[in-house]
């Protein structure tokens, strides 16, 4: 009779650990928040491009011929633009900025991005996502 007791005791106990290990489960998709708030202003060819370069078009996934949006440095903007990926009167809701975070697809660039990085993104679409 101890000895059941025990067996309930060390698997009531086994079931208590497993139900709270599933929460430490993570999944593909991670979400990101943006980082630092970024107060000065952002340009898209000294500080947008960086980061394309860096992250995006660098591995040859993001450039001509690549997957769309093109982001190499001469026809980055202009793909954007054009493509609709970025919203400057709602930039939360941006394909640019909803890819980043991880909360459209799966986050590009895969495997996520420095969240410094997303806080520029952010705050270059809020400031208008001007060609500067």
């Amino acid at each position: 009779m101890l000895c059941n007791k025990k067996i309930m005791g060390v698997i009531l106990a086994g079931g208590i650990v497993l139900f709270f290990l599933q929460g430490c489960y993570k999944d593909k998709t991670v979400v990101s928040d943006t980082g630092a708030v970024i107060t000065r202003t952002v340009t898209f060819s000294g500080d947008i491009i960086p980061i394309f370069n860096k992250s995006c078009s660098l591995s040859g996934c993001h450039t001509g011929g690549g997957k769309p949006p093109d982001l190499s440095a001469a026809n980055a903007y202009n793909s954007l633009k054009v493509g609709n990926y970025f919203n400057t009167n709602n930039p939360e809701s941006s394909v640019l900025y909803l890819w980043l975070t991880g909360k459209k697809t799966t986050q590009m660039p895969v495997g996520g991005m420095n969240k410094d990085y997303n806080a520029l993104v952010i705050a270059w679409i809020k400031q208008g996502a001007k060609n500067n």
